[in-house]
């Protein structure tokens, strides 16, 4: 059963349009490895936080774009 914090990501990157083969290139990770881990099929003990902060990097990136 995946995590809460999963759920909110998951969110988090439906609404920014982030998608898994995104995430798992900022990480250095497939998109297959990323989606074990949001579907609760993994569950590596620094999960929450390496997740959380590659999906802010790509949001900020993107904002960064928006701007210029």
């Amino acid at each position: 059963m995946p995590k809460e914090w999963t759920g909110n990501l998951v969110g988090l990157m439906h609404v920014h349009k982030i998608t898994n083969k995104m995430l798992g290139d900022e990480m250095g990770v497939t998109d297959r490895y990323v989606s074990m881990v949001l579907n609760g099929h993994r569950e590596p003990p620094d999960a929450e936080t390496r997740f959380t902060e590659a999906v802010n990097a790509l949001i900020s990136e993107q904002d960064q774009h928006s701007t210029t």
